[in-house]
């Protein structure tokens, strides 16, 4: 591994950890008041499982991102590949803000099919530039997928 790479790597890493960090608080009133009143589906998974999961997803987002980031950020591919993720990576941070903080879980289930057309459009041009890279966003994408049909459900459940 380069220096280049671990620097740029490390530093993607943080700030997707930082979005991360950022949903955690959005969802501190929403877990606290709002989210265990709900009917949850049966495949509910306890919350402690899913803050490790999404831990785990926003450490492979950020890798992605800087294996891309380190290719160069002047080549217009990359510049490409890296603005889809800043799109993909604030509509996720916006997710927890509309489902835990504002308590719509409808406006969040638009948030997330957004959010998923998005990271398929990174996943093509993050392998455009790093096959890797893009190989690394595809547990984000299926635990994006989950989360779709976990949000219907909660939408579909207590409307």
């Amino acid at each position: 591994m380069t220096r280049k790479l671990l620097i740029r790597s490390s530093f993607a890493v943080l700030v997707c950890l930082i979005f991360g960090f950022m949903g955690t608080v959005a969802t501190q009133t929403g877990v606290a008041e709002w989210y265990p009143g709900l009917t949850k589906p049966r495949f509910s998974v306890d919350v402690d499982i899913v803050s490790a999961v999404w831990i785990v997803m926003y450490v492979l987002m950020g890798l992605a991102a800087g294996i891309v980031w380190s290719k160069g950020f002047y080549h217009k591919w990359v510049k490409t590949a890296l603005y889809h993720f800043g799109f993909q990576l604030f509509l996720n941070g916006f997710w927890f803000l509309l489902f835990f903080a504002l308590e719509e879980p409808f406006i969040a289930l638009l948030d997330l099919v957004v959010l998923f057309i998005m990271i398929l459009f990174t996943i093509k041009w993050f392998r455009i530039v790093n096959v890797m890279a893009a190989y690394l966003l595809i547990p984000y994408a299926i635990w994006v997928l989950l989360t779709i049909a976990y949000n219907f459900e909660i939408w579909r459940l207590n409307s």
